[in-house]
């Protein structure tokens, strides 16, 4: 929430509050099912979603940008439309094209790789796979999500160059190693993206100043707002990609406001990631029709929310938990 903008009583939070989880199609990030707090504001419904292992402290840019973005108009949007890209998890080699069948029209993909438990070669399978499915004229980007050292992500960048990358996300945890990498892979001309790096760290310029990505990934949760993020893009002054973290379609539509309002956004977006969704609390969900989403605000429906309710003793976690973060957010205000 902007800094200048005073807290809305919890209780007008809490007031709408709804909690839902939503079974995921394939296994994801570890998870089955995707919890989520909805509530209602001033300006339309918002969500507020930091995974469940997520500190109160980091949890908190999240219940910031979800109360901005109900308390206060969206920035003008430049265009009406997002371009978004599949998702493809950490699946076998063979599970890949249905899994890129869920995304509509979709021409880029972007494939977990460096998956805890899995091999190089895994990963080469299921990049191979997915270039297969995608064709020549296809975009296929992989995230590492921080899983390699420089060593390990130089061999698997080497191995995984013949399938014409778009880029790499987060191949290495630190800025060092990440700077490090840029410069041992540039003969390769494949961009470096920063995403954990950004939204994880203290100081997200850090990355820009270090000279260590080409892109930047960035998310509207964890940054902590629509315009906290625009800012932190014209700051570094780098190229970016908007991202979600697995988000409802009420969470995915702050997303496509904030692709929608940057100046410049030469690629697909990670925004269509309601298709990983086996049910969603929108009907239609926001998910990409012909690899786009309409820019607008999402409003749920009534029986998708009761239907998918979490459980009581679920519900009350995550009302402890704005809780909490609201606190966090009131002593940041008053300091």
């Amino acid at each position: 929430m902007s800094p200048d903008a005073a807290l809305p009583p919890l209780d007008e939070i809490l007031r709408t509050a709804r909690v839902v989880a939503l079974p995921l199609a394939t296994r994801f990030r570890g998870i089955d099912v995707r919890e989520a707090l909805l509530f209602e504001g001033p300006e339309g419904w918002s969500e507020f979603s930091p995974f469940a292992e997520y500190d109160d402290a980091e949890s908190a840019a999240w219940l910031s940008a979800s109360i901005e973005d109900a308390w206060m108009p969206r920035p003008e949007p430049l265009r009406d439309t997002v371009g978004v890209n599949a998702t493809v998890p950490a699946v076998p080699a063979a599970a890949v094209p249905g899994v890129l069948a869920r995304f509509d029209g979709c021409r880029t993909a972007k494939v977990k790789v460096a998956e805890p438990g899995q091999r190089l070669a895994d990963d080469i399978a299921r990049v191979r796979a997915v270039r297969e499915s995608m064709g020549p004229e296809g975009r296929v980007r992989i995230d590492a999500n921080g899983g390699w050292n420089v060593d390990e992500a130089e061999r698997a960048l080497h191995a995984l160059a013949e399938f014409d990358l778009e880029y790499a996300e987060q191949p290495c945890a630190s800025v060092d190693e990440l700077a490090e990498l840029r410069g041992r892979v540039k003969y390769m001309d494949i961009p470096i993206a920063a995403d954990e790096s950004v939204r994880k760290a203290d100081d997200p310029l850090a990355v820009a100043r270090a000279g260590a990505a080409d892109l930047l990934v960035i998310k509207v949760q964890p940054l902590g707002g629509v315009r906290r993020a625009l800012a932190i893009v014209a700051e570094a002054g780098l190229p970016a990609i908007v991202s979600s973290a697995l988000d409802t379609s009420v969470g995915l539509s702050m997303g496509v406001a904030l692709a929608a309002a940057l100046p410049r956004l030469d690629y697909d977006c990670g925004l269509g990631t309601a298709s990983l969704f086996t049910a969603d609390v929108a009907e239609p969900p926001l998910a990409p029709q012909e690899g786009m989403l309409a820019v607008g605000r999402v409003t749920p429906d009534e029986s998708l929310l009761a239907e998918h309710a979490a459980p009581v003793e679920r519900r009350q976690w995550w009302l402890d938990r704005v809780a909490r973060c609201y606190d966090v957010l009131a002593v940041r205000d008053r300091g």
